[in-house]
């Protein structure tokens, strides 16, 4: 969504330059894009893959891609090129677009939520949560929904580390536990 991106540009940009005392514009940290992925078993039958990359689509707005096996692992019964997941990285309108509908419509549907853990972050700046169950996302239709299916999203940030992702994320909006 444009106005997301615009109110990122404007407001949030500022703060996190006077907070850390950045010099150059470019040092300011940004969200570079959001990633959705979600495995799923690869002895399960097609439709598992064909009903993720349609919900994906539909939370999304563009099609995933299937991950393939990149190893053999006898103990998973898996060989090279045996469908693993699905993937969709967004960026730019479509990632303002879902970090708004995700802040804003579907964590205030998660029953009893308190907000997302803190303990998400990497030492390079990323936020990563999973989500259990896709049926909290609007775009789901619970009836249709024959698999279970979790995901996981990731925020990859530009910050240098854990504390300037953190606060750029809350100044998105993003809704942490205290």
């Amino acid at each position: 969504m444009p106005d997301m991106k615009k109110k990122y540009n404007d407001e949030v940009r500022a703060v996190l330059q006077d907070k850390f005392g950045l010099k150059n514009v470019m040092q300011i940290p940004k969200l570079e894009k959001i990633v959705l992925s979600s495995g799923l078993k690869s002895t399960s039958d097609r439709d598992a893959f064909t009903e993720a990359r349609k919900q994906f689509a539909a939370i999304t707005g563009q099609q995933p891609v299937t991950t393939k096996a990149r190893k053999n692992v006898s103990n998973f019964k898996l060989r090279i090129g045996m469908p693993v997941g699905v993937v969709a990285t967004l960026r730019g309108a479509r990632m303002y677009d879902f970090l708004d509908r995700f802040v804003h419509v579907t964590l205030p549907r998660v029953r009893d939520f308190r907000g997302i853990p803190k303990k998400g972050f990497d030492h390079a700046g990323n936020y990563n949560v999973g989500i259990p169950d896709i049926s909290v996302f609007t775009e789901v239709d619970q009836d249709k929904l024959k698999y279970p299916l979790g995901l996981n999203i990731t925020f990859v940030t530009s910050a240098r580390n854990a504390e300037q992702a953190k606060e750029l994320l809350t100044l998105m909006e993003v809704p942490f536990a205290e």
